[in-house]
């Protein structure tokens, strides 16, 4: 039997041999390769991590429009309420550690399951919940087991996608993670009055359900699991990534997901002031959602539902901006095709990457000065909301400039340590800064506190400027570049 089906995966497979290692696909055409799929298939493959991703960011501040009845129910401050909230950014931080080890092992399809089953039990145990403490602990794991998601999301991409198509999939996993927040209070702004506060993990856990029904028909994708199997099959050596012991395996996570980022933090002046930048943008932007429902209530007496949808903005600002990125891609890749056929094609250098990062620094500020001076009850209440659209808009552009520039500078493999640093100064930012947010508004007031973000921001608006200026004698200067 054995030799009948090892005969069956060569006629299968004519190129490979029993007892060759299996190190790649068999040719070009080899079926089995995710890019030989149909396009129907790839962007199904593409949809399913979109909806995960969807579910774990929605559920970060769908918890928002809660806050109040919980602050009540357990007698507590309203910044104690916040701590699900805060806490639950802290735990994405963990996304990229717990994400390496078994993506490397089990593939992409390994690990999205199980890490949404506990998000899924974790959200579960939010919702059922009877102390402050037990919310907060709840959703700080549901945070963690949900991060996983992002940070493997973008290796599906790169798995079922050849370079030259990958632009708009990857656009598409990019803008999701940042609509979600902006629909999480939409969605329980008007259930929470009705249900109650639990509802809001309720909805969680019903999304995230549909979303693994959805996933239903989804395969493995990644290579080194794909050719293992095969070799599983035909008795021979698999890839030898798969075959690392736990130790070396233990070392390379230890290496590639804690110790290189907070080194390349201290040591990389691009990937520090970068990831403290950005860090810093998305802790207002996390800080909104503290702040929006306060000013919308205090000026213009917006009830739960109406707060909800003044996040609307925010999502209207990030397509605009995922808008303009997609549209100058295409346009540069035909640029670049015509230049190649033409035997004119010229690498530009990393820097220019940054183009979009300097006009997204200069609308980040400006953003929240139009929104904390325009909300005011002589003013319509669509001038702040499109302030904060504004600001959407230029975070939304400094954030891809960064993703895109590091790759360009480090490379695949150093550059995924330099975004997940950014991945975890923005989390432990975005965690610390909702729970001082109400009390800065209630002392300085809606227009002088937001005018201290937006200062703050503006002493950080040079770093694009000056890497742009200056990066190639910083690169230099880099033990992480050859």
């Amino acid at each position: 039997m054995e030799n009948s089906s090892a005969s069956t995966e060569l006629e299968k497979h004519p190129r490979l041999e029993a007892i060759a290692p299996v190190k790649d696909w068999s040719g070009p055409s080899d079926k089995e390769n995710p890019y030989n799929w149909t396009k129907a298939k790839k962007i199904y493959h593409t949809a399913v991590p979109a909806a995960f991703a969807f579910v774990v960011t929605t559920a970060s501040s769908i918890y928002i429009p809660g806050r109040e009845l919980i602050r009540q129910q357990f007698h507590v401050s309203l910044t104690v309420a916040l701590l699900p909230y805060s806490f639950y950014v802290f735990g994405q931080a963990w996304g990229p550690v717990l994400a390496a080890p078994l993506s490397e092992t089990f593939g992409r399809r390994g690990t999205y399951i199980p890490y949404l089953s506990l998000f899924a039990l974790f959200t579960l145990g939010a919702g059922f919940s009877q102390s402050i403490t037990a919310i907060t602990v709840c959703r700080f794991f549901a945070g963690v087991f949900g991060s996983p998601v992002l940070s493997v999301s973008a290796g599906t991409i790169a798995d079922i996608w050849m370079p030259q198509d990958r632009a708009i999939p990857m656009a598409v996993l990019v803008l999701i993670p940042f609509l979600g927040p902006s629909f999480g209070p939409l969605i329980s702004g008007y259930t929470v009055p009705a249900k109650g506060w639990r509802w809001t993990q309720w909805i969680i856990l019903f999304i995230t359900v549909a979303a693994s029904i959805f996933a239903g028909g989804m395969k493995e994708t990644y290579k080194k699991v794909l050719l293992s199997r095969r070799a599983k099959q035909l008795g021979a050596p698999g890839p030898d990534g798969i075959q690392l012991s736990l130790s070396q395996k233990l070392n390379l996570l230890l290496t590639s997901t804690l110790f290189r980022p907070w080194n390349m933090f201290f040591t990389e002046i691009i990937v520090g002031t970068f990831a403290f930048y950005i860090g810093f943008n998305f802790a207002i932007y996390y800080s909104l959602f503290a702040a929006m429902p306060y000013i919308f209530a205090k000026v213009y007496s917006f009830n739960l539902g109406l707060q909800g949808l003044v996040f609307l903005g925010l999502a209207v600002g990030n397509v605009l901006a995922f808008t303009l990125v997609l549209t100058l891609s295409q346009i540069t890749y035909r640029r670049t095709m015509r230049a190649i056929k033409t035997g004119k094609a010229v690498k530009p250098p990393p820097e220019k990457r940054l183009l979009l990062a300097l006009i997204g620094s200069v609308f980040v500020p400006t953003g929240l000065f139009w929104c904390g001076w325009s909300a005011r009850s002589s003013v319509h209440w669509i001038v702040p909301i499109a302030g904060s659209a504004v600001f959407a808009f230029g975070n939304f552009l400094v954030f891809m400039s960064y993703a895109i520039y590091v790759i360009d500078v480090y490379g695949a493999g150093v550059g995924a340590s330099a975004t997940a640093t950014v991945a975890m100064v923005r989390s432990l930012l975005g965690a610390a800064f909702p729970l001082f947010t109400i009390q800065m508004y209630e002392r300085l007031g809606i227009s002088w506190a937001t005018s201290l973000l937006a200062f703050f921001v503006l002493a950080l608006t040079p770093v694009p400027w000056i890497l742009y200026r200056f990066g190639p004698a910083i690169r230099a200067r880099s033990r992480y570049i050859s």
